[in-house]
């Protein structure tokens, strides 16, 4: 009998799991781009914790294994900005990453105002390499569009995708 994948919101006790998954997810982002000095590799544990605490975040978990995430947050102007959505690499390709993106979107979606002067997601953004194709591919087929490129290195152009919410 097979384990089946089961999400829920991320919390302070999944931090360590997560940041040791986005290790291991952000090696072959580091290879494509030849540069292991990246944030998600370089990142504490405390600015990880910091991350779920200020902003809102779910995990994938196969068993009581963590085996994908991703983060968000809300900022004033209504854009929901969402990062580092990550597959262990054995899961990737099962519609994982799309029910990832799916229930941060529906997150936000639901979410009301809890004031006049508090903003409610207005759209959803989101970033990735120039090379990264997969994640290209998976974003666009959500809707996502291509709003902006920066340039951030010899070697890596940031693609910024957005769409409404």
């Amino acid at each position: 009998m097979g384990l089946s994948v089961t999400i829920s919101a991320a919390d302070a006790q999944d931090a360590e799991h997560i940041l040791k998954l986005q290790y291991l997810c952000y090696q072959s982002e580091a290879e494509l781009y030849g540069d292991w000095s990246i944030e998600p590799l370089t990142q504490s544990l405390d600015a990880l914790r910091a991350e779920l605490a200020e902003g809102y975040g779910l995990v994938a978990r196969l068993g009581d294994e963590v085996v994908a995430s991703v983060r968000a947050r809300l900022d004033e102007d209504g854009t929901v900005r969402i990062a580092k959505l990550i597959v262990h690499p054995r899961m990737q390709r099962h519609g994982l990453g799309g029910r990832l993106l799916d229930g941060i979107e529906r997150h936000f979606a639901e979410q009301a105002p809890e004031t006049e002067e508090t903003a409610s997601a207005k759209r959803f953004q989101l970033f990735t390499g120039h090379r990264s194709e997969g994640n290209l591919r998976l974003y666009r087929s959500k809707g996502y569009a291509q709003v902006d490129t920066r340039e951030v290195g010899p070697r890596l152009t940031l693609v910024t995708l957005e769409k409404a919410a």
